[in-house]
């Protein structure tokens, strides 16, 4: 049975440039695409969020530079939580699949792996 399912996945731009953003947005992407042999008509939405100190560009435009058209990108800050990662990008694939829950690949890049642990910590 069909279901919409969500994947998740960080990583961290080297610098507040356009640039590095799209860059470090790419890889991640790319990486999540060919992890859970994604295609673009079974994506429903995604949602990309960057920590505050991340604001020279849109990470949803690497997502448009990598073919994604027709998809519903959107964009947000996350909360500026003292003393939590810089430079962070996060992802939040919707997508449509037959597989379980825990079929699915998540990916932590470039140290982002302790936001696994921060999540389970909070109260």
């Amino acid at each position: 049975m069909t279901v919409c399912r969500g994947i998740r996945g960080a990583t961290i731009a080297e610098a507040n440039t356009a640039q590095a953003i799209h860059a470090a947005t790419g890889e991640l992407l790319a990486k999540l695409v060919e992890a859970n042999d994604i295609e673009e008509r079974d994506v429903a939405a995604v949602y990309f969020t960057t920590t505050p100190d991340l604001n020279a560009g849109f990470p949803a435009a690497a997502a448009r530079q990598m073919g994604w058209t027709t998809t519903a990108l959107m964009g947000g800050s996350e909360v500026d939580v003292p003393g939590s990662l810089a430079g962070c990008i996060r992802v939040l694939i919707l997508v449509n699949t037959d597989l379980e829950a825990d079929q699915l690949v998540n990916l932590y890049l470039n140290g982002t792996d302790v936001l696994r642990m921060a999540e389970v910590e909070s109260p």
